[in-house]
């Protein structure tokens, strides 16, 4: 090939390459610009979803906007409502008591005119008592010829002169009747003491037994074919009972006065010997004559104890039959003259008549000394009895309402029904209520003794009182308050008392040592 036609195909061929290499451009190129106009669309698209995902978006945020707002605008006006009504309330109480406190003030301003009155009126009426007084005073002594204090001298010396009389006189009496009842008294103290340690109240009530020397002596008393028994039993009016009992008889009546008879009748017999009809007899009657006198003097005694005068002379006689009445091993008369003190000291403490609540407390059980001869009860008969010998309005009405007949409407009456209780119920005084109140006091030591902790109880001042003494190495000062109220706690569930039980818990710690 030559140069000619080299030169021509590499001409050609550099023409061609660059026709291809600028046709591969504008080829690119359209490719180029198609890809741009569709990215251009792409992205103009996603643009408007943008734009509308934001306004979207934007239109929802303001929606909840609005709704919180609505919600805290809504909770702003129901607070605002709330207390708005509340110092709406609070506005019209105030207002009500400025009114009450106004109402108040006019009140007291009235009063205090009203006082400020009645004090002046008072000042005048003094004052006016003061120059009567004064009146009266001047007049006196013109007309004793005797200054006040001469007059209050004289006075005073006949009081003295008169309060000494009646003093010696008194002590006279009182030592003459110890001389002669010193004996009686030692038998009495006896009597009483073995009566408390009998154990059947109803054969206590009704009979009595005399001693006798020998059982031979019970023989004599029934007498040929039983004349003298019988003789015994009706002018006594008592049953007598022989039976195996070694050298005694018993007397059994319900009639107290009757047993007593009996009993000294028999006494003089078996002491005289002499038994028979005639002898019988004269000692009945000699009996009723003692047991009268002892009676009479009875019941001078209990008038003369209780500090109670003026009392008609039957009454005295029947509250001296009260010295042989028993009710529940406790003598009638003995509780007649307790509950006449109970009531004077009682009435005095309240400022009440005490001269009145100790007759009225003396008699209230005077109808028992009948009832053995007068049917109906005890407080029936008292009050007939004290209307017949015209006794005070009030003692017969604290005789009619002293067992709850009768609701009582005076204060000598509630404080005759009290004492009576009081009597009635003290520690001792009735063996059926002694035997309680001990058991009270062990069971009372048992509860406390029951905790743990307690070392030692012991239940005083007739068991309103406990006083505990607990381990201080178990208890301590805190815990103690607690065990105090447990224990206080379990008394009142398993225990029934009058009043109150104070509750003393008692913890001590000791220390020793020796100096050596």
């Amino acid at each position: 090939m030559g140069l000619t036609e080299y030169l021509i195909v590499s001409a050609i061929v550099i023409v061609v390459g660059f026709l291809s290499f600028y046709g591969g451009i504008a080829f690119r190129k359209k490719i180029a610009e198609k890809t741009i106009k569709s990215a251009e669309v792409e992205a103009k698209r996603l643009i408007d979803e943008a734009e509308k995902t934001a306004e979207t978006k934007k239109k929802e945020a303001l929606l909840e906007a609005k709704e919180e707002s609505l919600i805290i605008k809504n909770e702003n006006e129901r607070e605002l409502r709330e207390r708005r009504n509340d110092l709406q309330r609070l506005e019209k109480r105030v207002l009500q008591k400025e009114e009450h406190l106004d109402n108040k003030m006019e009140a007291l301003d009235k009063k205090d005119e009203l006082l400020n009155d009645k004090i002046k009126q008072n000042e005048n009426i003094r004052a006016e008592i003061e120059n009567i007084k004064v009146q009266q005073l001047d007049e006196l002594q013109k007309i004793s010829s005797l200054t006040t204090e001469e007059a209050k001298a004289e006075l005073l010396r006949r009081v003295e002169e008169e309060t000494r009389h009646e003093m010696a006189q008194k002590l006279s009496d009182i030592e003459k009747e110890l001389k002669e009842n010193a004996d009686e008294k030692a038998k009495e103290i006896i009597t009483l003491a073995i009566q408390r340690c009998a154990s059947d109240s109803v054969a206590e009530a009704t009979v009595s037994v005399v001693d006798l020397p020998n059982d031979e002596m019970k023989g004599r008393i029934i007498g040929r074919e039983g004349r003298n028994i019988r003789s015994i039993e009706t002018l006594t009016g008592v049953d007598l009972i022989i039976d195996d009992t070694p050298e005694a008889i018993t007397i059994s009546t319900f009639d107290p006065i009757r047993r007593e008879i009996a009993r000294l009748t028999l006494e003089k017999l078996v002491t005289d010997g002499r038994i028979h009809p005639a002898r019988i007899e004269e000692m009945v009657e000699k009996s009723k004559k003692e047991v009268e006198a002892i009676i009479k003097r009875e019941g001078e005694q209990a008038t003369f104890e209780a500090g109670v005068h003026g009392i008609n002379h039957e009454l005295v006689k029947l509250l001296g039959r009260l010295k042989f009445r028993t009710s529940y091993g406790q003598n009638v008369l003995r509780h007649s003259v307790e509950v006449a003190l109970i009531s004077g000291m009682i009435a005095s403490e309240l400022g009440l008549d005490a001269n009145l609540a100790k007759r009225a407390g003396l008699l209230h059980d005077i109808g028992k000394a009948m009832t053995h001869e007068v049917d109906g009860s005890h407080v029936a008969i008292g009050v007939e009895l004290a209307k017949k010998y015209r006794e005070h309005k009030e003692v017969i009405h604290a005789i009619e309402s002293h067992h709850g007949d009768v609701e009582p409407s005076t204060y000598i009456a509630v404080i005759v029904q009290a004492a009576d209780a009081i009597s009635a119920a003290r520690p001792g005084a009735r063996r059926e209520n002694l035997e309680n109140y001990i058991k009270r006091l062990q069971k009372l030591e048992e509860i406390a003794n029951s905790f743990e902790g307690i070392e030692k109880s012991f239940a005083i001042q007739a068991g309103r009182e406990i006083r505990i003494m607990v381990k201080p190495e178990d208890v301590s000062d805190d815990k103690m308050v607690f065990l105090a109220k447990d224990i206080s706690k379990k008394i009142e569930s398993e225990l029934e008392y009058p009043g109150q039980i104070k509750i003393h818990m008692i913890r001590e710690t000791r220390a020793f040592e020796y100096a050596k």
